[in-house]
């Protein structure tokens, strides 16, 4: 028998990931998010969805882009720190020694350090309750090329983190189940 939780924000995996934005003096700023994910295919698209409260709600209205940087194992202590302090009272990339790169195709900054990095224009932006939801059209995908295979990008090199809010705890990806679009072939 299934118990009921109530309305909760329970949905895992969450996906970590971190926002690159500009302010209005030109200061890079990141900040950790997990409300948020893919949300169209054609055109391409993330929505992201912070508080009012947030530096970065400010940053993204006014410049209309953003970048989603996700972090691999290996960055988790930087993309935890992100979210535990505003972008207006400390330079996160000086306190953590991470080098903001100017976009090619938005502007907003990416962190070089990371492994995958999506560059986004906001082409809407939805009031909701206590979060704006920002979708982006992504303009570009950047990944290093050392954890591509056939060209494509291999999960197992990339080691993205995922976020489990009820718990308030990180995990790592497991292994390899299957193939979409095939295991239920037949059923």
């Amino acid at each position: 028998m299934k118990k009921s939780l109530g309305p909760k924000t329970i949905l895992y995996p969450a996906p970590v990931m971190v926002i690159g934005t500009y302010d209005d003096s030109g200061k890079a700023n990141v900040m950790t998010a997990s409300w948020g994910g893919i949300c169209c295919s054609t055109p391409p698209c993330i929505a992201v969805s912070l508080r009012k409260a947030t530096h970065s709600f400010g940053c993204i209205t006014e410049r209309q882009a953003f970048t989603v940087n996700i972090p691999s194992e290996s960055n988790l202590v930087a993309a935890d720190y992100f979210g535990m302090v505003s972008g207006k009272a400390e330079d996160k990339f000086k306190a953590t020694g991470l080098t903001p790169v100017k976009s090619d195709h938005v502007d907003a900054p990416y962190i070089k350090e990371f492994p995958l990095v999506i560059e986004c224009k906001v082409i809407k932006t939805v009031e909701i309750g206590l979060h704006t939801q920002f979708i982006g059209e992504i303009m570009d995908v950047k990944m290093d090329e050392s954890l591509l295979h056939d060209g494509r990008p291999d999960i197992e090199k990339l080691k993205p983190v995922i976020f489990a809010p009820e718990l308030r705890t990180y995990f790592s990806v497991g292994r390899e189940l299957g193939k979409a679009f095939s295991m239920g072939k037949g059923k």
